[in-house]
This record gives structure tokens, sequence and C-alpha cells, in this order.
């Protein structure tokens, strides 16, 4: 009988991948060391026997790894899967002998086990080697071509493109079986006006807009495999004179205080109102670019942020408090003009077209932090967080039963989970995000503190309405 992998076995092949990563985190790239665990790994396709399969793979791969970089330096180059193929052989030989009994005292360290049972146990032992030993000594076996991974289908936020782009990520995923395209929409746009009925997933980038489709489509299941707080990017003169106006607040994380930019888009204060302003002096209101309220997540989220501000720090709940808080706050969406429907297009513009057009721009963290990863990040821009800012937790909403595997992959997966903090994501496990932010000089807060909820799903519907109505 043919040995199918299990699922024990493949949890054991991924945390050996990681430690390994970890082990050799200053000497190869990820992608090298998961090829020569996959090479050493397809040495043992097929063995009736998986139990001791994950040791052997991890002994075979550390060598390789360990021996690699000083024939590196010779500037002799080691095809992976030949290296792999000779170090297993080399390896199997020597687990006939010292090894094997190494590798089974490793295993049975620490039970208490009688005598006649590890006897058994150490024949068992030798049986799985020798089964190993024989066939890696044996003639390589063609087996049937591999199937290609199932083509899944999904509308997600355009600020996770990237992430879905990322060759490791789609590598990641074809080693679970799946091949997934995207296209990007803003996160209202998903709830409200995408067919959801050519797809396996919608993935939009909060909670309220997650919830508008899982009522629409009477469905109860939802994953929130990573999340980002909403942000606000400026540059050093801005934040200076801000400063100054007593909006910005320095620090190791600076805080973008709402009240006090409220009180200046109250009274329509411009930037040469400013005193002493000599680095922007133009004329026009001071105001934070965002996304079109009407179509995108991050315009949503602002405006929960600034209702809360103009309804004395409450969430706003009921029809009073909405129609109080309205007319402040729409004009901080109707003096922008033109607005697009996704956050990467205001994000591209600051990163490109420098403070002129866009001095302060409504983003989210996980932008800035990518961005700082791939060298997009230029002297003098900063990042900020508004006080109080919101929580933006992307939730895939899965549309059939193959949509709810990708929510499980995304929210479970190691790799996945890492892979999603190198794009700037934070993930239920912390140390990869701090870990590049801090390789990126990044200031971002450890922890979120001063952070609120939305409002409910239908408060906002009733605030987006109304401040569409000032567009109208």
């Amino acid at each position: 009988m043919v040995g199918v992998p299990t699922v024990r076995e493949e949890q054991a092949i991924r945390r050996l991948t990681d430690r390994l990563v970890e082990s050799f985190t200053d000497t190869y790239p990820v992608e090298r060391v998961e090829t020569v665990v996959g090479a050493a790994r397809s040495r043992f396709d097929g063995h009736p026997v998986r139990e001791f399969v994950p040791i052997l793979v991890e002994r075979i791969a550390r060598r390789e790894l360990e021996a690699a970089p000083s024939s590196a330096e010779d500037g002799a180059v080691i095809p992976e899967a030949e290296s792999a193929s000779s170090t297993a052989q080399s390896d199997a030989g020597r687990l006939r002998n010292t090894d094997l009994r190494q590798s089974i005292g490793a295993v049975f360290a620490g039970k208490r086990i009688a005598a006649l049972s590890i006897a058994a146990a150490v024949v068992v032992a030798a049986i799985v080697v020798t089964i190993a030993v024989r066939q890696l000594d044996s003639p390589a076996i063609t087996g049937p071509v591999a199937q290609s991974p199932a083509t899944l289908h999904g509308v997600v936020g355009s600020e996770k493109i990237a992430f879905f782009s990322d060759p490791k990520v789609v590598e990641a995923l074809a080693r679970n079986g799946v091949k997934i395209e995207v296209d990007p929409a803003g996160s209202r746009q998903i709830a409200t006006s995408v067919d959801l009925s050519k797809y396996d997933f919608a993935f939009p980038s909060s909670g309220p807009a997650a919830e508008r489709i899982q009522r629409a489509r009477n469905i109860t299941a939802k994953y929130t495999p990573f999340s980002s707080p909403m942000a606000i990017a400026t540059f050093q003169p801005i934040a200076d004179l801000l400063t100054a106006a007593g909006v910005v607040h320095p620090g190791p994380v600076a805080t973008f205080d709402i009240a006090r930019y409220l009180e200046l888009a109250r009274t329509d204060t411009q930037w040469d109102f400013l005193p002493g302003n000599t680095a922007y002096p133009v004329r026009k209101n001071i105001v934070v670019s965002t996304t079109d309220p009407r179509s995108s997540n991050s315009a949503a989220m602002y405006l929960a942020i600034a209702s809360y501000v103009a309804n004395d720090n409450t969430v706003v709940q009921g029809p009073a408090a909405e129609q109080a808080v309205l007319s402040s706050v729409s004009k901080l969406f109707a003096r922008q003009g033109y607005t697009e429907n996704s956050s990467e297009g205001p994000f591209k513009e600051y990163l490109s077209a420098g403070m002129g057009p866009t001095p302060l721009v409504l983003i989210y963290e996980a932008q800035f932090v990518e961005a700082a990863a791939h060298g997009q990040v230029k002297p003098g821009m900063v990042l900020t967080y508004p006080s109080p800012t919101v929580l933006s937790k992307h939730t895939l909403v899965p549309l059939n039963a193959e949509g709810d595997r990708i929510g499980r992959l995304l929210s479970t997966d190691p790799q996945l989970q890492r892979l999603a903090a190198e794009h700037g994501f934070r993930t239920g496990d912390t140390a990869p995000f701090a870990k590049v932010t801090a390789n990126n000089h990044v200031p971002v807060p450890a922890d979120l503190i001063d952070v609120i909820e939305t409002p409910t799903y239908d408060t906002l519907e009733h605030l987006l309405d109304g401040v569409t109505q000032t567009y109208n």
C-alpha cells in the first residue's frame, strides 16, 4: 500500500521548516530553505510507513544547509535536489548504525516505558528506517504526474493584492493544493455592488462590510486572518506645522489629535492661516485625503473615527446622534473633491507625488509597513496614528466550501501568517510583525490602546448615506 502523508506529518513538516528558517535566517532566504526541505521530503514519496519521515527530512535538510555555505564560498553551485538526494543517501547509511540509536533515544527520551515495549519500539523503528534506506538506495520509481492545484477565485480589498500576488504566498498556497486568483475592489463595493456569484470568497477590509455580505447571503461563517489599524501618513514639514497647531503629538509613535483637527475643520482653517508657515503656505483647507466613502472601507473607518469624536467621544447610536454629527463630518469628505474607490490610489500618490497634492492621507498601517519593507518610504515620510483610531479587521466571508478552506488556511497556516506580517498586517502571533517593523525602522505601537469600536452596521450605513447626499 502506498504511504500517504498524514495531517500530523504535514504539521511536523511545517514546524521543522519554521525551525530551519529561524536557524538559517542569516544564511539563506526562506525560499532556499523551503526548497531544500521539499527536495529531502520527496525522497520519501510513496513510503508506506510515515512516522519517521519528518525526523529524517529535518536531518537531511539541516545537513545540506550546514554544508552548502563552504561550497558556495569556493564558487561551487550545488543543485538543490541533487544535493538533498546525495545527503539523503549518506544519512541513510549512517542511520543503519549509531544515528538510529540516537534517533530512537530522542523519540523515547523522558518516557517511562517497560523494557519489553522499548525493545518492540526499536524493532519497529529499525523496520521503518530499513524501509526508508532500502527505498532510498533503490532506483527512483516514476509515479503519476502531480495534479495541478485547484484554482479558486476571490474578490478582495485592493490593499491585499500585493499579498496574494507575492510568489511566496502563491507557493505556500500551492503546497496546500490551492491556486488563488483575486480581483480588487473597494470593500463597500464588495458588500454592495459586486456580483459575488462567480467567487469562492469575499475578503473586504472590515467587519461591517463583511456583516453586510453575511446578511445578504445568509452566511454565518467568517474568518479574520489579520488586521490593521488606520493611520495617517504625512511628511516631516507638515508634521512640524501641525505640532505647533496642536494636532500632531510627537513621540516614539506620533499621534494625530482628531478633536483638534475637527476644530480646524469647523473654522475652515487653511494651511496658509497657520502662524509661521513657510513650509507649505498654500491656500486650501487642512484636509486629510481619503478614499470615496460610497465605495471604500478606509473612508468608512475614517467616518467612524470622526463621528465618535464629534459625538463627545461616544460611539454614534440612534437617529438623533446620527443627525447631530452629520453636518460636521460630511464636510471632511465633500471638501476633498475627487476621491478614489480604493486605498491603493491615494497611497500611491503619497509615495510618488510628495506633499504637494497629498500632505495628509488616511491609510492602513499595513500599507506603510509594507512600503518600508520594499524600500519605498523616503526620508521625511512620517507615520502618525489618529487619536482615537479603529482597528480594521480584514474579514473573509466564505461563499462555498472551498472558500471556507481558504479562510481556515489563512487563519491557521504559520507560513501564511508570517507572510501576512511581511506585508504589514498584524496577526495572532505578534512576533513576526514586530520583527518586520524593527528590521525596517518603522515606529509602530506594540499594543493598540487608543482604539474605539465602529458603529453598528446599520448606523454606519445611515452615516454613509448622509455623507453621500452631500456629494450629490
